[in-house]
């Protein structure tokens, strides 16, 4: 998947933020802290830890929102540490089952923080890759609610979320 349009995307919606919300200092750790929320968040629309719960994932929409909430962070993250000349979403060998992909992603998230360099966020994606796979998602798919929800975010903006 192509990244430059994302990247583009969020580096504007970053900017509007910040000039919006009068932001003038370095706000990595709080989006840092922002993807592990997000991060959770999916994991918990997913329902794939709920092992003692009958009750089903939500709805597919859902998680892809919740997704893509988490792909704006890790756009965020990248730009602020100038990783945005990523041209391809990186995809490894990540395997494992939903559980396990959402602890290897909240280490790497937090490697990552400690050690922002391309490596490490390289990592993330892979295994935020070997998630949308888990989750049955399609690259265009991601696009797409990608670009509703940042539009979403610049209405949330204007309104005073």
């Amino acid at each position: 998947m192509k990244l430059a349009k994302l990247f583009t995307m969020q580096k504007e919606l970053d900017s509007y933020i910040e000039s919006n919300q009068g932001i003038q200092t370095d706000v990595f750790k709080e989006k840092g802290l922002a993807l592990l929320v997000e991060l959770a968040e999916l994991a918990n629309e997913t329902r794939c830890f709920k092992f003692w719960s009958t009750k089903g994932p939500s709805e597919r929409q859902v998680i892809l929102e919740e997704y893509v909430d988490s792909v704006h962070f890790l756009l965020s993250l990248g730009i602020a540490k100038g990783l945005n000349d990523l041209e391809e979403w990186p995809v490894g060998n990540q395997s494992g089952n939903l559980t396990e992909l959402f602890i290897a992603a909240q280490e790497e998230i937090l490697k990552f923080l400690r050690n922002p360099d391309l490596d490490h966020y390289r990592k993330v994606w892979e295994i935020y890759s070997a998630i949308a796979a888990g989750l049955g998602f399609e690259n265009e798919e991601i696009i797409h609610a990608y670009i509703q929800k940042n539009e979403k975010n610049y209405e949330r903006q204007r309104t005073g979320y």
